[in-house]
């Protein structure tokens, strides 16, 4: 077994969990060169800078940059293993769509050799990993490749999915379990052994195709939950309750753990994942979708009780808070803010103020709206109407005589004391 110090690495990918992970790799004592399309984000890794947000990602790629343990580059070099971690989207049909991993495989295969091992990280269909070996196989006949030939293998496939925490991924690239399925048996022992490299978190093996239904399980496990709450969140509005406090008062029964609801629900995983497991078994999958639907349809129900709220003061300023996925972080990968965001900005225009502590602008789907980006003390001066979209620490911390005279749709429930009524006859919050 090669040593740390001797171990060359090629991560493929350096988006929101690619240079986290090649960071964490080169910590680790290889020599990892990571890969991306974009010339811009190879230009900033090799500076020892990064282009997304997560905690403590600065310092640690600044760190292994400038060490050496890490370089990037568009062209892929020969290396001891290869870690496929690009996106996996969905098309308008809900279909997914592989072709980046597929590329990935393509630009891997001219430079292997016999004793090299490939991982596929990104959330993936149910049989994708046996793709990437067959696309190998059909572009290098002169290797052996896993299940394919009955005289072992010159290398070996394996898939590892990530499960982390935006906000976390540092602390849970090393302390999560990792479920890793091999192409064979061999193949996950492989890379069982990489993975022990860095991971404290157990490592437990199985086939490829296991895997890939595992991480697809997990999170249309947290969308089918999420879906209750949000539909719950729906009903309470139609019957005028506190959806807040039926949640707080539901879950003082020791076997009850609901959720808590938003303006829908968002990032590249749990809005994306399920409709792997629906394209797979369509007819076998009613639950799956319908929560995929449910909470599809929670943004037209927001954006419709935002605009009930704008529609009390005809002109006022409006100020949208955050358009993350999630809190405290910058990823707008299939936010509901956003959607909610860009739609009342399409209606209202420079009516709309958006704050956003994580943007240094504001994206795509604002092009042409005339909203504008703001900070949150602007927006206190300047918006009787708040609509919280992502819970972010910031807007928190904000105090109640700060707004205490809003309109507030709190999409979030980060306001418990927020005033439902006032001096004037108008409701000054909304919930759910």
């Amino acid at each position: 077994m090669l040593s740390d110090s001797e171990l060359k690495v090629v991560v493929v990918g350096l988006g929101y969990i690619g240079l986290p992970t090649a960071a964490v790799i080169a910590r680790s004592g290889a020599r990892v060169l990571g890969i991306d399309v974009s010339a811009r984000v190879v230009d900033t890794v090799n500076s020892g800078k990064v282009h997304i947000e997560e905690v403590d990602l600065d310092g640690l790629v600044q760190g292994v940059v400038a060490r050496g343990a890490l370089r990037a580059s568009t062209a892929i070099e020969p290396a001891d293993v290869f870690v496929i971690a690009v996106p996996t989207p969905f098309g308008d049909d809900h279909a997914p769509d592989i072709s980046h991993v597929l590329n990935a495989a393509a630009g891997i295969a001219p430079v292997l050799k016999a004793g090299d091992t490939v991982i596929l990280e990104s959330t993936s269909p149910v049989g994708t990993t046996e793709q990437v070996r067959d696309l190998i196989a059909a572009a290098r006949p002169d290797l052996k490749v896993p299940g394919l030939t009955g005289n072992g293998a010159d290398i070996a496939i394996a898939y590892c999915p990530e499960r982390v925490l935006p906000g976390r991924i540092l602390v849970e690239l090393i302390d999560n379990d990792r479920v890793i399925g091999g192409i064979t048996p061999r193949c996950a022992r492989k890379a069982l052994g990489f993975y022990r490299r860095f991971v404290r978190g157990a490592c437990v093996t199985t086939n490829a195709r296991a895997a890939e239904m595992t991480k697809l399980v997990e999170n249309s496990y947290r969308d089918v939950n999420i879906a209750f709450a949000n539909e719950l969140s729906v009903v309470a509005d139609e019957m005028g309750l506190d959806v807040w406090e039926v949640i707080r008062l539901a879950n003082r029964h020791p076997r009850v753990n609901i959720l808590s609801p938003g303006p829908g629900v968002g990032g590249h995983c749990i809005a994306v994942d399920p409709w792997f497991i629906v394209h797979g078994a369509p007819d076998h999958t009613p639950l799956i979708r319908t929560a995929r639907e449910v909470n599809d349809a929670k943004v037209d129900h927001t954006i419709a009780r935002a605009e009930a709220l704008i529609a009390e003061m005809p002109g006022a300023p409006v100020a949208c808070l955050g358009l993350a996925f999630k809190a405290n972080i910058d990823d707008f990968r299939e936010s509901p803010a956003v959607k909610v965001a860009a739609a009342l900005a399409r209606r209202h225009g420079r009516r709309i103020r958006i704050v956003e502590p994580y943007a240094e602008a504001l994206p795509a789907a604002f092009a042409g709206t005339g909203a504008e980006l703001t900070d949150i003390d602007e927006a206190i001066a300047t918006c009787p109407i708040f609509i919280v979209l992502v819970d972010h620490d910031l807007f928190k911390s904000v105090p109640l005589d700060e707004r205490a005279d809003k309109l507030v749709y709190d999409t979030r429930g980060i306001w418990p004391d927020q005033p439902a009524g006032g001096a004037t006859t108008k409701p000054l919050r909304m919930t759910g």
